[in-house]
């Protein structure tokens, strides 16, 4: 299937017209929103689905099959926020603060992205391996904590220069992280999976699986709403992060595809690898650099996370990284 094939099959399925449809809702200035209460009772059932099944799945996989795949995950959660980093600050010319704060948000990763990219490899016929949600959850946290690195490491000379004393501490950023939500429901479903099994899931899948696509579509539906009104921080971020959040995804995204095949992985687990890397945290990410680098503009990464890389994946990202994933399995790379 040719990219224009695969990139027209993706924007009529369900996930990107949910999407479209909250954008379009937010543009015409309709009254429609979700319960906040709902949202959050949805993003919960998502994540801990999610995990829940990828555990079950890791209970069937074998330690070699993890091993590349897992070192090809840490290796981009090392590169994703330093080249990030380097982006933002040498190309962009941004402050030292605002570009490790965007490198924190580019080199975690979107739950909501990587389940996207889960429904499309499947609907076109090229699963993903079962074990992904555990990859999912090894990349949400290590770009994260070597951007705030940076990002610390600058402020404090920043605030010696200035004689400023204060800030959060690595410790408090790390509870932060590794307890919020997020990481709560990917890793216990996870944990939960694996000791349960298949006999477990057999028991508990009517509600988790069956469900899961109908639960994903409202969810995108609000996220759709979400973006569409962050759709007028686009003339405030300018041309270049308007750029940056189309490019930067394509980069990240080829860098794991390229990573996902060496570490042996399938096109569906190629696709999904480069997707992770190539999308952006708008959950984990801003509640972290807001205790370690506040001041940084959440307006420059908010945007570029949530109104132009996250429209961007939904819609075209996917399908053109699972073209690149076909492309590196035919020169058997």
């Amino acid at each position: 299937m040719s990219l224009l094939a695969t990139l027209q099959a993706n924007l009529l399925s369900p996930i990107p017209l949910a999407f479209a449809l909250g954008v379009i809702a937010r543009l015409i200035k309709s009254e429609l929103a979700l319960p906040k209460d709902l949202y959050a009772s949805l993003s919960i059932y998502l994540l801990f689905a999610l995990g829940l099944k990828g555990g079950v799945e890791l209970s069937h996989a074998s330690l070699d099959a993890v091993m590349l795949p897992v070192g090809a995950t840490l290796l981009i959660g090392t590169i994703t926020p330093l080249l990030t980093y380097a982006t933002m600050r040498y190309a962009g010319r941004f402050g030292a603060i605002d570009s490790a704060a965007m490198a924190a948000h580019y080199g975690s990763v979107s739950a909501v992205t990587f389940i996207a990219a889960q429904q499309f490899v499947q609907r076109v016929g090229t699963p993903a391996e079962g074990f992904m949600p555990t990859l999912l959850t090894l990349l949400e946290s290590p770009g994260i904590h070597i951007a705030l690195l940076i990002g610390a490491m600058q402020r404090a000379k920043l605030q010696k220069k200035s004689g400023v004393v204060g800030g959060a501490g690595i410790g408090t950023v790390l509870h932060e992280v590794l307890t919020g939500r997020t990481m709560i429901l990917l890793v216990g479903g996870l944990v939960v999976g694996l000791l349960m099994g298949s006999s477990g899931w057999t028991a508990v899948s009517p509600f988790f699986d069956s469900g899961f696509k109908g639960a994903l579509m409202l969810f995108l539906l609000e996220m759709g709403i979400v973006a569409g009104a962050r759709l007028g921080d686009l003339k405030k971020v300018g041309p270049f992060l308007l750029a940056f959040g189309m490019l930067m995804p394509i980069v990240n995204g080829t860098i794991g595809a390229l990573l996902g095949t060496w570490a042996g992985l399938s096109v569906g687990g190629v696709t999904v690898l480069a997707t992770m890397a190539s999308s952006a945290s708008y959950i984990a990410a801003p509640p972290a650099v807001r205790l370690t680098l506040p001041e940084a503009n959440p307006t420059y990464t908010l945007t570029a996370a949530l109104a132009i890389t996250f429209p961007f994946n939904i819609l075209a990202g996917i399908p053109l990284y699972h073209t690149i994933a076909i492309a590196l399995s035919a020169r058997g790379l």
